[in-house]
């Protein structure tokens, strides 16, 4: 998706998200030994940014629950399903950010509501801006780094399995690693 860029008067920018060149990771302990990764590849959203008070600037995400992948089919039906993010009832998970800390760009915190499953809870993520250019389509762009970590069974994915030595199946800590390209909207 490519879009002119159009200045404002308000100072206020709206960034649509280019889901071709966005990524929502994460991490999860597998058995207690080893790390399993996946991502979501739907990915939407808009940033309005506020160029004259940056810290006002507000960012709405909503990524599909079906569009999980893990590299195995098996397991991605697995969670999929009512055990973990029940896609029927529940297809999307969002951010709805309520403050930015710091200094966007360069490093800084982004707060906001992180819904799964009807499950709402603030999250803190650690974030970084990427830069800001012009594309050579004539569109402008500028990316965004952010890193966090949640419990899982915050947010109602609660499944899992006891092992015969101790411990879980699934660990409850789940690392989140996104990237995100955003298009000037016109």
């Amino acid at each position: 998706m490519t879009t002119a860029a159009t200045p404002t008067t308000t100072g206020i920018t709206t960034w649509n998200v280019d889901p071709a060149h966005s990524l929502v990771e994460f991490a999860v302990k597998h058995l207690m030994i080893s790390t399993v990764k996946g991502r979501f590849g739907d990915v939407k959203g808009t940033i309005t940014h506020n160029e004259a008070e940056p810290a006002q600037s507000k960012v709405h995400i909503e990524i599909s629950t079906a569009s999980i992948d893990t590299r195995a089919e098996q397991r991605d039906a697995h969670l999929r399903s009512p055990d973990f993010f029940d896609v029927e009832r529940f297809p999307a998970m969002k951010f709805v950010s309520k403050r930015v800390d710091g200094d966007i760009n360069g490093e800084f915190k982004l707060i906001g509501d992180l819904t799964i499953r009807d499950q709402t809870h603030e999250v803190a993520l650690a974030a970084e801006f990427q830069g800001r250019g012009k594309d050579p389509w004539g569109g402008e762009r500028m990316g965004f780094e952010a890193n966090g970590k949640i419990n899982r069974k915050e947010f109602g994915l609660t499944w899992n399995q006891a092992l015969e030595t101790g411990g879980f199946v699934v660990g409850e800590d789940i690392k989140l690693s996104i990237q995100v390209e955003l298009v000037k909207a016109a």
